[in-house]
């Protein structure tokens, strides 16, 4: 619940909390540049408006449920949203850029009478590795790039469809059904409610209501929602909410257009979410490169299965998507995170009408490679080695902002 990294804040925050006994009397924060990044101007669910690293550590530190994991911050009302605003008012808060060498840390200290107690997440957004009290280590844990370690270079698009095609639905069930009911209601919730910039409904209004036009405008909406603060919750993909609704929401709503059966949905929405995190894998959880990109081809992919496609024809849909906007760049966690959805989307659903129509990108043309393997292999060299300096520069102009 909330966008992924201010969570991410408050569940560290609310690790190093439940360690200490006393009065808080000043707060120590240590984050890496990629979290100042996607900190800055999101809201922090809960807190009636509040932004950033600060109100995410307070949220984190009064109202927080550490058991809860990244719903850490659910379920709190007006008595604590006032003792967050007087926290703030009252406790020092110091922040400063984490030094070390993973592109997602997060580590926490709080002071008081004496005492302190420290925690310390890394590589992922529920990568707790180490818990300090009064100096003392109570918990340490190796590491983790991935959730579980996972091994995400299993994963090909030929594999993907396979999998698809022939997996029992009964193993998967239960967390696409969750993330057809959450995603949905979150995007209802940003097409009738007052949230960021309204591109979800802006796009309704616009362009009217295509199936084309929907999808766009539903994952949009879910981006505007979340992004204001909304307190629904999400399915999240490669650990961001906005890349979980951009590789669902497209999907059921052209999965409703065609009227697919159940089962047909459930297996678009496997190779939309496996296709998004293999696109993902060379890129990284945090970079200069938008995730949604990634998502929106992810999402194309899962529609063209549902036409029929296979693996020729996702294959193109994925080269042709990821050639057309590879490169827009991420700014952080915003607002007008959902305009570069409704861009994703486009590029991938472009990606698929290309196809379809005879046409394609080939080996050469700028990042494509000779295969759709080694064209996402590019795309990941471009993300993390390319865009190194980017996302360094991004980060600077933030700050002076």
């Amino acid at each position: 619940m909330g966008c992924t990294e201010p969570i991410a804040i408050a569940l560290t925050a609310a690790q190093a909390k439940v360690n200490f006994a006393g009065r808080v009397e000043s707060v120590e924060v240590a984050v890496s540049g990629n979290i100042i990044k996607n900190v800055k101007s999101v809201m922090v669910p809960g807190t009636g408006g509040l932004r950033g690293i600060e109100g995410a550590t307070a949220a984190g530190i009064i109202a927080g449920n550490p058991d809860k994991g990244l719903e850490v911050l659910m379920g709190f009302g007006e008595e604590e949203r006032a003792a967050i605003a007087a926290f703030l008012q009252d406790i020092p808060i110091t922040v400063t850029e984490a030094q070390g060498p993973y592109i997602l840390d997060i580590g926490v200290t709080l002071h008081g009478e004496g005492h302190s107690a420290y925690a310390h997440t890394v590589g992922h957004h529920t990568g707790l590795c180490e818990i300090a009290v009064d100096g003392k280590i109570i918990y340490q844990h190796e590491p983790e790039i991935t959730a579980g370690n996972l091994d995400h270079s299993v994963l090909s698009v030929a594999g993907i469809i396979e999998f698809a095609e022939n997996c029992d639905l009964a193993g998967v069930k239960e967390i696409l059904d969750r993330q057809i009911a959450y995603n949905t209601a979150i995007a209802k919730e940003g097409l009738t409610g007052k949230y960021g910039a309204a591109i979800g409904r802006t796009l309704l209004m616009s362009y009217g209501d295509t199936v084309h036009n929907r999808a766009k405008a539903w994952a949009a909406a879910g981006s505007d929602a979340r992004m204001s603060g909304c307190e629904l919750p999400v399915i999240i993909n490669s650990g961001s909410g906005n890349q979980g609704m951009t590789a669902s929401l497209p999907v059921i709503v052209y999965a409703k257009e065609l009227g697919v059966s159940q089962d047909m949905l459930y297996r678009a929405l496997l190779v939309s979410n496996l296709t998004t995190i293999h696109l993902k894998t060379g890129i990284g959880c945090l970079s200069a490169y938008c995730g949604a990109i990634s998502a929106g081809v992810g999402a194309a992919a899962g529609i063209t299965y549902m036409y029929g496609g296979r693996f020729e024809e996702i294959s193109h849909t994925i080269v042709n998507g990821v050639a057309i906007n590879s490169g827009v760049v991420c700014d952080g966690a915003k607002a007008s995170c959902a305009a570069k959805i409704a861009s994703a989307v486009e590029s991938g659903l472009l990606g698929m009408q290309m196809y379809m129509h005879g046409k394609e990108f080939y080996k050469g043309d700028g990042i494509v490679a000779a295969g759709v393997e080694a064209t996402i292999e590019n795309v990941g060299k471009l993300a993390q080695n390319g865009m190194a300096e980017t996302d360094r520069e991004i980060i600077r102009i933030m700050l002076k902002n």
